[in-house]
């Protein structure tokens, strides 16, 4: 009898490897980078898709962008004095915390920060994110843009989203003559709340790109010195830090 798959003993060497030669890469990697560009910036990428990401490694395929464990990068650049690759680099860790990545360049400081205060992109927002708008179904036939286009502009959901709706997402429609309806005017968010994992998937649901991304640039190093960015909110990033070895 074959034995069963489910009962296959996997060590953890080969992981463990793994993690510490992707460390090694990592480090490797922004050392090397440290030598060939004038200028090291950190930004925030706390809400960005992955998809905007390959964006902004498009637009700067002449720098490099690398991610990975904060400790690491810092370690990389240097966390002392004594150790730091180039003068007053050291001060540049405070900010490798959180969510954050290195752009590494050449380009002056006012074409970095030119491109990342226009690159903006409207996404369907996360669950915790605040609203930014209000939005209610109404009441009737339930159209796939919920009302926010006339009816005979629009299509009806079709019949087989009407399970999904009210027992995954809480909205208590019905069934008749095929199509999805409901009595009443049914609120989904309002501007300015909180939102759960199921306003979240109604709004992708209606097609309401309602969140707005950016990157937020933190501080940079160029030429021995920390320049720290008026947006950078820098105890909101050490609280976020990554504790973990």
């Amino acid at each position: 009898m074959p034995k069963s798959k489910r009962s296959k003993l996997v060590t953890l060497t080969k992981t463990q490897k793994k993690g510490r030669e992707g460390k090694e890469l990592l480090f490797n990697q922004i050392r090397e980078a440290l030598e060939l560009y004038k200028y090291v910036w950190v930004f925030d990428v706390a809400n960005m898709r992955n998809s905007f990401l390959k964006d902004v490694r498009r637009d700067w395929n002449g720098s490099r962008l690398l991610f990975g464990r904060t400790k690491v990068m810092a370690k990389a650049l240097g966390l002392t004095r004594e150790d730091e690759v180039k003068e007053n680099m050291s001060k540049l860790c405070k900010y490798v915390k959180g969510a954050v990545g290195l752009l590494l360049t050449n380009e002056d400081p006012e074409t970095v920060e030119n491109y990342f205060s226009d690159f903006a992109k409207s996404d369907f927002p996360r669950a915790g994110q605040i609203a930014s708008v209000s939005f209610t179904i109404p009441s009737g036939i339930i159209y796939s843009r919920g009302g926010q286009v006339r009816s005979e502009d629009d299509l009806p959901l079709p019949h087989s989203l009407e399970s999904t709706l009210r027992v995954q997402l809480g909205v208590p429609t019905s069934l008749k003559n095929g199509k999805i309806v409901i009595e009443n005017d049914f609120e989904v968010c309002k501007e300015g709340g909180v939102l759960d994992a199921k306003q979240t998937r109604l709004l992708k649901l209606f097609g309401i790109a309602c969140a707005e991304f950016r990157v937020q640039l933190v501080a940079y190093w160029g030429d021995g010195i920390v320049h720290e960015l008026d947006t950078a909110n820098v105890d909101e990033i050490v609280d976020g830090s990554d504790d973990e070895e």
